[in-house]
């Protein structure tokens, strides 16, 4: 059967992100099936056009990565413009259509309803493979755990646990897109998150309990990503130091295979070992991106974070020790915030040196998450309300407004106190330093 996976992700705040999932989607299918991946930040309309007639594909897959872009600031829906494409496809195409991903997964109802597709994936996109036999072989796809119709309910399975295979296709065109844009292409090195955050729908995605890579093997597939190219790699880990032991010998086995090219990820500001991130910087570690959240300790036990403010003071400063770039992103407007936990916050934040601070004002309230409960509970939204379009938590005592204000008025005109993603005056900044040969994220040029 002829394949064609698409990602209509043309978001690039702040940087081009590479579509990781579709290699473990085409990893899943059998190589008696041809598979082609076009890219949307890659391919125009015309090329899809054209590539949609010469190869007539006989199923196509479509990524929904993210419903929308969690910024209460400038918020992008991309359900709409991801419909558009499924009636742009329908016209030009028989093909089944299934739609999956992180995003259609926490929706996986409203968004297969909203696109109009044949078929829906819950989870993992492995499942794809299992998808393609049953067609292939006249069985109802739909009968496949996970996998869902028109004719079926939604019921999210258990975490994969087959083989997760990557195809990476160095050749192909979006790959270089990358490579050219930043240089930076994404690893992974487990799945699921252990953490309880109020807030964060990656437990529903990926499941509570980590499921981790072989240390080997995500070596193995690094030195691949550097032999096709990459100057960077990013890991996509939640947390890439959830795991502290599995961190650890990831970083021990990139440095005994050879990676030599720098890559960042994700972390907890945790309690660490004191040589913690003197063991990252020598494996090749250079960005550290901290998810702190806030510095008021009441906010962080609202939030349900495994950390204190004095975790995230020594994590800061150990990375620093070592040599590494380091930001924090804070997640303004939860539960019990007030002026008071603001100002508390942003008189712990001015302690953090040579960082740069992302600020998110407003918090997205997604379902099969703590805060989706807590808004219920206190009347904020229904269960009849449509969460599908952004939703965002509105604390009593403090709107987002007002927070805005005050982190914008302490800010000042100082560069590395950054609100929301930056946007687009951000990105085209990013793009300049790219054609100028720069990779990595690049935050680093605002940390003071």
């Amino acid at each position: 059967m002829r394949i064609l996976l698409i990602s209509p992700n043309t978001l690039t705040v702040p940087y081009p992100v590479y579509p990781l999932g579709l290699d473990y989607v085409a990893g899943s299918i059998g190589a008696a099936h041809q598979v082609r991946i076009v890219d949307m930040n890659v391919h125009s309309l015309a090329i899809l056009d054209e590539i949609v007639r010469d190869f007539s594909p006989d199923i196509i897959g479509l990524s929904c990565r993210n419903i929308d872009n969690t910024e209460a600031g400038d918020p992008l829906f991309f359900i709409s413009e991801h419909r558009k494409l499924v009636v742009w496809l329908r016209e030009r195409s028989t093909a089944t259509l299934v739609c999956g991903g992180s995003g259609f997964t926490i929706m996986p109802d409203r968004v297969f309803a909203a696109l109009g597709v044949d078929y829906g994936i819950i989870g993992e996109g492995e499942r794809f493979g299992l998808l393609v036999d049953a067609i292939e072989n006249g069985r109802e796809p739909a009968q496949i755990p996970g996998v869902i119709s028109a004719c079926s309910s939604p019921e999210t399975p258990e975490p994969w646990t087959g083989k997760q295979a990557r195809k990476f296709q160095p050749d192909a065109s979006h790959v270089d897109f990358y490579l050219r844009n930043g240089g930076m292409l994404s690893l992974q090195t487990k799945r699921g998150c252990s953490f309880r955050c109020i807030y964060c729908p990656y437990p529903h995605i990926e499941g509570k309990r980590h499921r981790l890579v072989s240390p080997d093997e995500v070596a193995r597939t690094a030195m691949e990503l550097q032999e096709a190219g990459a100057k960077y790699l990013f890991i996509t880990d939640s947390a890439f130091n959830s795991d502290m032991a599995h961190s650890l010998a990831v970083a021990k086995a990139f440095k005994a295979a050879g990676v030599f090219i720098p890559w960042g990820g994700f972390f907890a500001p945790l309690r660490l070992p004191a040589d913690y991130f003197s063991i990252m910087a020598d494996a090749g570690l250079k960005h550290v991106e901290f998810g702190t959240e806030s510095m008021s300790a009441a906010m962080l036990a609202t939030y349900r974070k495994p950390f204190g403010v004095d975790d995230v003071y020594a994590a800061h400063k150990q990375a620093r020790d070592a040599g590494l770039h380091v930001a924090h992103y804070f997640l303004l407007g939860g539960p019990g915030e007030s002026a008071a936990t603001v100002a508390e916050s942003l008189d712990n934040i001015e302690r953090l040196t040579r960082t740069a601070l992302f600020f998110f004002i407003g918090i997205r309230i997604y379902p099969h998450t703590a805060l989706y409960d807590i808004a219920l509970e206190e009347g904020r939204i229904s269960p009849a309300t449509d969460m599908l379009e952004p939703v965002f938590y509105q604390a009593d005592a403090i709107n987002r407004d007002a927070i805005e204000t005050l982190v914008t008025a302490r800010a000042g005109k100082r560069m590395n106190w950054i609100v929301g993603s930056g946007g687009d005056r951000s990105a085209a900044t990013v793009r300049k330093l790219y054609d100028r040969g720069h990779t990595g994220p690049l935050w680093e040029y605002l940390a003071r």
